[in-house]
C-alpha cells in the first residue's frame, strides 16, 4: 500500500478539532461504563478508512477512540467474546500514538485503530491460551510475525478473543473460558473456532480481529455474525507465532466490517516470512488500490448441482439474490462442473483430524483430563485413521486442486453459500435442511472445505438475513494468491448491498 501521503486528510472546519489536547486519563478495565455514550457509539460506527481520516483531521483522538472500544467491550461481557482485555496498556499505547500523530508521524490507515487477536496468536509478554486450560499460564516470549506487523502499522491491540479450544471446533463452546454467544441472538452460536472474533467485530467493539481458518473458522463465524472475513491463500500470511491446528490447512486473516476493511488489515499482515516454511515468496499486490474497480465483465463461477444444493431456503434465496445483483453490476455468471465432490468432506475430516492429533499426542498421553471433553474426543478420533487414509485424502486433495486450477482458467472467482444454514442455538446438534435433519458438526464445512483443501483465498460477505433476523453469508473463492480479486469482487457487491452495514440490535 502507498505511503502516508495516500491517507492524508484535509482539514474539517466543522470538526471539534483540538490542537492542544491533553493526554487521555485512562481508567482501569472495570471502570469502563457498560452503557455506551452517543459519542462513543458514533466513534465506532464507521469503517477503518473513514475513522482513520477522522483521527488525522483531529475530529477525535486515538485515546478517545480506544476508550470507546474498551467501553463497548465492557458492555458486551454477556457475549463472552474476549478472554483477555488490555485496558490500561491499550490506553498507554493510544496516548503514545496520539503523540506521534500530533508530531506528524502517520503510520498508515491502521494508525490508532483498535483491533483484537484470536487467543491462539502470540503477543510478547501476554498469555496465549488457545482457549485451553493446558495453556492457561502460557506467556508468549515474542510477537507472532503478524502481531509485529500490526504493531508496526500502528494498530492498538485491545485484547484477545475467545475461541473453541485449540481452534478444534465450530461452536466456540469452551469449557474453560465459557461459551461465546451470537450478538444477533445470544441464545444462538457465533460459530467457531473464531467465534469470539466474529462477535467482537459484529458489535463494533473492535474494527477488526485476526482469526485463524483451517476448515472455515474465519468464514463461518463471519457468516453467522454478519461480518466480512477472508481466509488468505496458504502462505500469504505467516503462521509463525500462531498455535497450529492442522499445519497443511491453517492460515490467519482478518474479520472486519467490510471487504475494504479486510483489505487494509490484510495488507498490513501479508508477506513472506523466513520463519514460516510455508510462507509464499510472492509479491503482495496493493490490495486497496483497485478495490473499487467496476465488476463489469467479471466471470463468476457457480458449481453445477452443488452451489444451491442442500441449503436452507432462506440461504438459497439470499444466495440467488446476491447472484442476481452481480449480474446487474455487469458480472457474467458461468456454470462450472467439478467432479467427485461427494468425497470432499471425507478427505477434509481425515486431514483435519489426523494432523491435530499428531500435534497433541504428547499432551493426550500426559494431560488428557485437562482437555474439554469434546476436543479430547475429536483428538482421540484422529488416531483412528490410518496412514493409508491420510495418503488417500491427500491424493484426493491433489485431484481437487487440479480441477480448481482448470476452473480458474475459465472464471475469475467461484461463488457458493458460506454455510448451508444460519446460526443454530447453542448446543443444538442437528439442523433441518430440505426436510432432512443434518448433523451440524458433519455438515458445517460443506462449502468452506473447497478453499481449505485447495489452499485458495476465500471470503465470506453478508448478503442478507433469514426469517428470524440471523445473518447469511456468501463465499467468494479466488485463485491462488488472488486475494486482490476476491476483495474487489466482495467490495463491488457491498457497494450495492447495505446489509454489511447493519449491526446487531442495540449496537
Amino acid at each position: 500500500m502507498a505511503g502516508p501521503a495516500k491517507f492524508a486528510s484535509s482539514s474539517n472546519p466543522g470538526s471539534r478539532r483540538r490542537e492542544d489536547r491533553q493526554p487521555f486519563s485512562f481508567r482501569a478495565a472495570g471502570e469502563f461504563s457498560s452503557t455506551m455514550t452517543e459519542t462513543s457509539q458514533d466513534l465506532l460506527s464507521g469503517g477503518i478508512m473513514e475513522t482513520g481520516s477522522g483521527l488525522r483531521a483531529r475530529d477525535f483522538s486515538i485515546p478517545e477512540l480506544v476508550a470507546a472500544s474498551l467501553e463497548r467491550i465492557a458492555s458486551i461481557g454477556h457475549l463472552n467474546s474476549f478472554i483477555d482485555v488490555y485496558a490500561d496498556e491499550a490506553m498507554k499505547v493510544a496516548n503514545h500514538h496520539q503523540g506521534l500523530l500530533d508530531a506528524g508521524y502517520v503510520f498508515g490507515p491502521l494508525h490508532g485503530i483498535p483491533i483484537a487477536l484470536k487467543d491462539n496468536i502470540d503477543i510478547a509478554g501476554k498469555r496465549t491460551t488457545a482457549g485451553s486450560a493446558l495453556l492457561a499460564d502460557n506467556i508468549a516470549k515474542q510477537d507472532a510475525t503478524l502481531t509485529a506487523a500490526l504493531k508496526r502499522a500502528g494498530a492498538v491491540i485491545v485484547g484477545k478473543n475467545n475461541l473453541h479450544e485449540f481452534a478444534w471446533g465450530g461452536t466456540t463452546i469452551n469449557a474453560t473460558y465459557g461459551n461465546a454467544r451470537n450478538p444477533w441472538n445470544p441464545e444462538h452460536s457465533p460459530a467457531g473456532s473464531s467465534g469470539g472474533s466474529g462477535a467482537a467485530v459484529a458489535t463494533r467493539a473492535v474494527f477488526a480481529s485476526i482469526g485463524t481458518d483451517t476448515g472455515g473458522s474465519i468464514r463461518i463465524p463471519s457468516s453467522f455474525n454478519g461480518v466480512t472475513g477472508i481466509r488468505p491463500s496458504i502462505g500469504r500470511v505467516s503462521n509463525s507465532g500462531v498455535f497450529p491446528l492442522a499445519w497443511s490447512l491453517d492460515t490467519a486473516g482478518p474479520l472486519a466490517k467490510s471487504a475494504v476493511d479486510c483489505a487494509i488489515v490484510l495488507q498490513a499482515i501479508a508477506g513472506h516470512d523466513p520463519n514460516d516454511r510455508q510462507s509464499a515468496r510472492a509479491l503482495v499486490p496493493d490490495l486497496y488500490e483497485q478495490i473499487d474497480l467496476p465488476l463489469r465483465g467479471a466471470r463468476l463461477g457457480l458449481i453445477e448441482d452443488y452451489s444451491r444444493k442442500a441449503v436452507q431456503p432462506d440461504v438459497r434465496d439470499a444466495f440467488d439474490a446476491a447472484t442476481a445483483t452481480f449480474e446487474r453490476l455487469g458480472a457474467v455468471i458461468v456454470p462450472i462442473r467439478l467432479s467427485d465432490l461427494e468425497a470432499l468432506m471425507d478427505a477434509m475430516i481425515i486431514i483435519d483430524a489426523a494432523e491435530p492429533s499428531a500435534i497433541h499426542a504428547p499432551w493426550l498421553r500426559e494431560r488428557a483430563v485437562d482437555y474439554g471433553a469434546d476436543v479430547r474426543a475429536q483428538l482421540e478420533a484422529g488416531f483412528v485413521f490410518s496412514a493409508v487414509d491420510y495418503v488417500q485424502a491427500q491424493r484426493y486433495r491433489a485431484h481437487i486442486c487440479h480441477q480448481f486450477t482448470e476452473a480458474f482458467g475459465l472464471v475469475d472467482a467461484i461463488l457458493t453459500p458460506t454455510i448451508a444454514y444460519t446460526a443454530p442455538r447453542i448446543g443444538q446438534l442437528d439442523v433441518e435442511i430440505d426436510g432432512t435433519m443434518k448433523n451440524i458438526l458433519a455438515n458445517n464445512m460443506q462449502f468452506t472445505s473447497l478453499a481449505s483443501l485447495t489452499g485458495l483465498p476465500a471470503m465470506s460477505v453478508p448478503v442478507g438475513f433469514d426469517s428470524s433476523g440471523l445473518p447469511i453469508g456468501l463465499q467468494i473463492i479466488g485463485p491462488a494468491l488472488g486475494e486482490d480479486q476476491v476483495l474487489r469482487i466482495g467490495a463491488g457487491l457491498q457497494a450495492s448491498l447495505d446489509c454489511y452495514r447493519k449491526a446487531p440490535p442495540g449496537f
